[in-house]
């Protein structure tokens, strides 16, 4: 029992002193210590209370000496008589502000352990209590240890100083890249000019009627951010098999005909280019689970064990299983079945922190107007969908209604919902033999 509690959880009063002795002597390093650490990572409540102080002192450009920050400490009610000696003291035993970004990494190191440890007792009591059965305890084991390595705290409140110094970064990061767009390029410009891109945390869904390419443009965008962004992309396919996507990908990348590459019937060029598509799919980090039985769950935690994950793509949401695997198909449960799931890919990704793609069927809606075009009521077991998803993109081809039309293989992809601007059309061109959409500009130039 004496052991037990006399057992300390694991901290380092020297490190936290030595971070807090250089913000005072040297305020050049206080913004780069306000990046490494927070004020719950100092285990000493003195210490945080000092940390929060020049927090504050650094939000209104204040600069940091022994006065100052007692002066402040004064205002902030955190000072007590012993306050002036302990300042002092951690001034004369910081050598130098130089190494501040060590000792900061110490106090971060340790609270880190603190919180792996806190998380350990607190799986250990939800097993001891049994509470919801194995597999919800195992997902929120999950999404704790998960949390933790994203250095992220789920639960807490932030300060709207803190989140606008996070906003402040993005832009000058989004400035200094270069790009057009704050998102991952989708490859299709048109598009990216009306969202801005593949944005972090993003829901995109991408419905269509059956046959008019909603896995196709998915795995277009898929491709073209592996290529160019250097990121791992997550494919989860619950209709098609693996190798069939990999046809696919073959015949938009080697510009061969999809059936043709099927019967095996090949010219020694043909074979030729298969083989430079091939390579060049095999450099990226592409990853695809066909398994048709996979929760919104299941995927979360797949997504999470991957260290560069940039993109997850889902085809399609009316195929996923519910989190129990009771994929009802009664109306009213199915669509709050469905209803639950479209949330839960929200906050899977908010969780992973990358945009989430997912094709969805529309219902026969459209098909007993006059004209065809979709709108968001047309999304089957709707539900929240319309409500959870930041982007929803339609695609309407005129030629799968009409045979007859002048323009063959024109889309017009239909931004029925973004959060991120305006709605409205942008046209593609659809290459069926390919199966492949591209920008109309882009499809001329080729």
């Amino acid at each position: 029992m004496d052991e037990l509690l006399g057992r300390q959880m694991p901290h380092s009063i020297e490190a936290e002193q030595a971070v807090l002795g250089s913000m005072i002597i040297d305020s050049r390093c206080v913004g780069d210590v306000l990046g490494a650490v927070k004020a719950s990572d100092f285990y000493s409540s003195v210490n945080r209370g000092i940390f929060e102080t020049i927090y504050s002192m650094f939000t209104y450009s204040m600069v940091t000496d022994p006065v100052t920050v007692l002066e402040q400490m004064r205002t902030n009610g955190v000072w007590n008589d012993g306050s002036a000696g302990y300042i002092l003291e951690l001034v004369n035993i910081t050598p130098t502000s130089a190494n501040v970004m060590e000792y900061a990494a110490i106090v971060r190191d340790m609270a880190l352990l603190r919180a792996i440890a806190d998380t350990g007792g607190d799986i250990l009591n939800m097993a001891l209590e049994g509470t919801g059965g194995a597999n919800t305890i195992l997902e929120a084991a999950e999404k704790r240890i998960y949390g933790l390595r994203q250095g992220r705290n789920s639960t807490g409140l932030e300060p709207i100083s803190k989140i606008l110094i996070d906003v402040y970064d993005q832009m000058t990061l989004a400035a200094k890249s270069g790009s057009k767009f704050p998102g991952l390029q989708s490859g299709l410009d048109d598009l990216d000019r009306y969202t801005m891109g593949l944005n972090n945390s993003d829901l995109i869904l991408i419905a269509s009627r059956p046959g008019m390419g909603k896995t196709s443009i998915a795995l277009n965008i898929a491709m073209h951010v592996a290529k160019t962004s250097g990121k791992t992309i997550a494919v989860f396919s619950l209709e098609m098999s693996r190798e069939q996507l990999a046809m696919r990908l073959l015949s938009s990348e080697s510009f061969i005909d999809n059936k043709k590459l099927q019967t095996g019937r090949l010219s020694t060029e043909e074979w030729r280019k298969i083989g430079t598509a091939a390579a060049m799919i095999s450099g990226c980090d592409l990853l695809i689970n066909d398994n048709p039985s996979l929760s919104v769950a299941d995927m979360n935690a797949q997504c999470r064990r991957l260290p560069n994950l940039g993109l997850v793509i889902i085809d399609y949401l009316q195929l996923m299983q519910s989190a129990g695997g009771n994929n009802k198909t009664s109306g009213e449960n199915r669509q709050q079945v469905v209803s639950d799931m479209s949330r839960m890919m929200k906050i899977m990704a908010k969780e992973l922190n990358v945009p989430v793609i997912c094709a969805s069927q529309l219902s026969r809606a459209n098909e007993s107007r006059s004209d065809k075009r979709p709108m968001l009521s047309d999304l089957r077991e709707s539900g929240a969908i319309e409500q959870d998803a930041d982007i929803v993109l339609a695609l309407y081809r005129e030629d799968y209604y009409n045979k007859e039309v002048e323009h063959q293989n024109i889309a017009e992809c239909i931004v029925l919902k973004n959060r991120r601007g305006e709605t409205g059309t942008v046209e593609l061109k659809w290459i069926p033999e390919f199966t492949t959409y591209t920008s109309l500009e882009r499809h001329h130039q080729e």
